[in-house]
């Protein structure tokens, strides 16, 4: 969850739409880096909408700029950069993204409750949250899997990066040089570096992320 002072940041960031039409998914879209997700929420009045969050990793063609697109009953709502959090009935909306993918987009109602945006069913997220659905173990097998590769990945980086950073004389002269026990070839650090990739766009397509496993597999 934003932090009070990141929340206020991000309210400012928030600029109208312009009322165009949202596009449906299209299937090839999911290997262009297209996330799109929905929610549905009601007014104290009783009233519906139904909110969807669009977004390109890839960035926008104009400029690059990672941006969060949101639409109500189908038309463009309002946009933001990410992170991104947008005022809705009741609490607001928050989008968060990673080099591989959304971390966050979830409804914060004002009561403090949250609540995930569901993925719409074409999307790569949607496809693996109805894997998750029809086959659980299955699931969960990749879950624990990507886990793994995350775990051996950071553990890895850290042997070998605290070799050198230990050799700058300050730190050599107070601690001593801590040399690893692990020296990788290339190939093998370019296969953990691609594993260690592919386990975080997993974990992206299920909303999951830990500063710190996540973050170094991006």
């Amino acid at each position: 969850m934003l932090t009070e002072w990141k929340r206020r940041r991000a309210f400012q960031r928030v600029k109208p739409g312009d009322g165009r039409p949202l596009k449906r998914f299209r299937w090839w879209q999911m290997f262009l880096g297209r996330a799109l997700l929905h929610l549905q929420l009601t007014g104290d009045d009783g009233s519906q909408a139904v909110y969807s969050v669009d977004v390109r990793h890839q960035g926008d063609r104009e400029d690059g700029v990672v941006r969060a697109q949101l639409y109500r009953d189908g038309r463009h709502h309002a946009v933001s950069k990410v992170p991104a959090v947008f005022p809705v009935e009741g609490g607001a909306i928050e989008v968060a993204t990673t080099g591989v993918g959304v971390k966050r987009c979830h409804y914060a109602a004002a009561d403090g409750t949250e609540r995930q945006l569901i993925p719409d069913p074409k999307s790569a997220e949607g496809r693996r949250a109805r894997l998750e659905r029809e086959h659980p173990s299955v699931s969960r097998s990749i879950g624990v899997v990507s886990i793994v590769m995350l775990i051996v990945g950071v553990s890895l980086n850290l042997l070998q990066i605290l070799e050198p950073v230990s050799r700058i004389p300050p730190i050599a002269g107070n601690l001593g040089v801590f040399v690893s026990p692990i020296h990788l070839p290339l190939w093998l650090n370019v296969a953990l570096g691609l594993g260690a990739a592919l386990a975080s766009t997993e974990r992206a397509l299920r909303l999951r992320y830990h500063w710190l496993l996540d973050a170094g597999g991006n």
